[in-house]
C-alpha cells in the first residue's frame, strides 16, 4: 500500500465528531456561553496585567542593581555592554537587554528610589510608556501625574506623549464654569475635569481661522483628533445639528454626548472674545436639546462655548446668571508659551524603538 493510500484510509476511517448544531442545545446555553467568554477574557486580561506587572519589578530590580554596583565601584558604560551581551548569550531567547534599555532600566530606578511606588502605580502602565515619561519630564511629580492620568483614561503611548507635548497637565478641567452650582456634586466634578482651557487645535492647519464655518470644517474633516483633544467618553453626534424651536429653526456647531456623564454636550465656537450674548444662544440650543433628543434617562444638557480669547472675570460674571452648567474655554492652534527644558528632549521614535525591539531591545516575552 502507497503512503498516498494509507493516508486515504486513516481519513476514510478517521472519526471527527461535529459539534451539536445550534437548534439541538438548550435554552439556556446562550448565557453559558456569555458567562464562560467573559471568564476567559478576564482571565486573560488578568493574565497581560500580571505579566506587565513582572516586567515593569523586573526592570527596576535590574536598574536597581546596576545603580548599586555602579555607585559601588565606580566603572562606566562600557561594563552595560558587556553586560548586555552576556545576558544574551546566557538568556537567548529573552528580549529586552539590549545595552540602551538596561540603560534605561538603570534610569528608572534611579527616577524612582521607592520599589512600592513602582509596585503599587508604576507596573500597571507598559514600559514603553516608561521610557516616554523618563524622556519628557524631570519631576516626579509630574511624571506621577501623568502615569495616574494614563492609567485613568487607558491612554496608549503616542497619546501619553502628546498630552505631554500640549502640557496637558495646565489644561485640564480648566474652563470657566458655573458646574459647581448647577450640578450635583459627583457631576460636577466630572463634568469639570473633562474640560480643558485652552483646547489645542493644533491639528486644523490653519494658522490664522477668520470664520466660524472654517475652524467646525477643520475640526469635523479631523474629528478624530478632536475627539482625543475632547478627552474620553466623549462620542459625536452631528454637525450643524437641526433644531427646530416654535417656527424658526436652529442649528447647533457641534452635538456631542457624554458617555460618563450621560448627557448631551452643545459645543458653540467662536473666533473672536468671549461674549456674555453667547450664552443666551447656547442655553436656548440646551433647552431644545433637552426637548427634543434627550431621552428620559438622559441628564440635563451640559453647555461649553470655545472663544478665541475671553477674559476670566467677564465669563465668571456671565455665567451667574444661568441656572443651566455651562462652561467657558479658549481654543488654540499652537502652545504659545515656550515648554519647560525637560519636554525639549528627544524621544525616540516609534520606528527606533521597534527597530530595537526586534533586535532584543525594549520589552516584550521573558524578562
Amino acid at each position: 500500500m502507497t503512503g498516498r493510500e494509507r493516508l486515504h484510509r486513516v481519513h476514510r476511517d478517521a472519526n471527527f465528531p461535529a459539534p451539536p448544531s445550534k437548534a439541538e442545545v438548550p435554552d439556556w446555553y446562550p448565557a453559558l456561553l456569555d458567562a464562560v467568554s467573559d471568564r476567559v477574557q478576564t482571565g486573560r486580561q488578568r493574565a497581560v496585567a500580571a505579566a506587565n506587572q513582572e516586567l515593569i519589578n523586573t526592570y527596576w530590580s535590574v536598574g536597581s542593581e546596576i545603580l548599586t554596583r555602579q555607585d559601588a565601584e565606580g566603572w562606566g558604560a562600557r561594563v552595560i555592554d558587556r553586560l548586555s551581551a552576556d545576558l544574551r548569550e546566557r538568556f537567548p531567547g529573552a528580549k529586552g537587554f539590549s545595552a540602551r534599555n538596561l540603560k534605561y532600566m538603570r534610569a528608572f530606578a534611579a527616577a524612582w528610589p521607592d520599589e512600592a511606588i513602582v509596585q503599587a502605580r508604576l507596573a500597571q502602565l507598559p514600559w514603553y510608556h516608561h521610557i516616554a515619561l523618563l524622556e519628557k519630564l524631570d519631576s516626579p511629580d509630574l511624571r506621577l501625574w501623568y502615569v495616574q492620568a494614563a492609567i485613568e483614561q487607558g491612554w496608549s503611548r503616542n497619546v501619553l506623549v502628546h498630552h505631554i507635548d500640549g502640557q496637558f497637565h495646565l489644561r485640564a478641567g480648566q474652563a470657566v464654569t458655573n458646574f459647581a452650582r448647577t450640578l450635583p456634586p459627583a457631576d460636577s466634578e466630572l463634568a469639570q475635569q473633562a474640560t480643558r482651557d485652552p483646547y489645542l487645535f493644533d491639528f486644523v492647519g490653519i494658522a490664522d481661522v477668520r470664520r466660524e464655518h472654517d475652524l467646525e470644517r477643520a475640526l469635523i474633516d479631523h474629528v478624530e483628533k478632536f475627539l482625543l483633544e475632547l478627552g474620553q467618553g466623549f462620542a459625536f453626534v452631528g454637525r450643524q445639528v437641526h433644531l427646530e424651536i416654535g417656527d424658526a429653526d436652529f442649528y447647533a456647531d457641534l452635538l456631542f454626548y457624554h458617555l460618563r456623564l450621560r448627557c448631551f454636550v452643545v459645543i458653540e465656537l467662536k473666533v473672536g472674545d468671549f461674549d456674555p450674548s453667547y450664552l443666551g444662544q447656547l442655553g436656548t440650543y440646551m433647552s431644545a436639546v433637552d426637548d427634543l433628543l434627550r431621552h428620559p434617562e438622559d441628564k440635563p444638557t451640559i453647555g461649553l462655548v470655545l472663544c478665541k480669547t475671553k477674559n476670566n472675570v467677564v465669563a465668571e460674571y456671565a455665567l451667574r446668571g444661568y441656572t443651566a452648567p455651562i462652561g467657558v474655554a479658549e481654543w488654540k492652534t499652537a502652545i504659545t508659551t515656550s515648554l519647560p527644558a525637560e519636554l525639549e528632549s528627544s524621544l525616540p521614535t516609534v520606528e527606533e524603538l521597534e527597530a530595537e525591539l526586534e533586535s532584543g531591545g525594549h520589552e516584550g516575552g521573558t524578562p
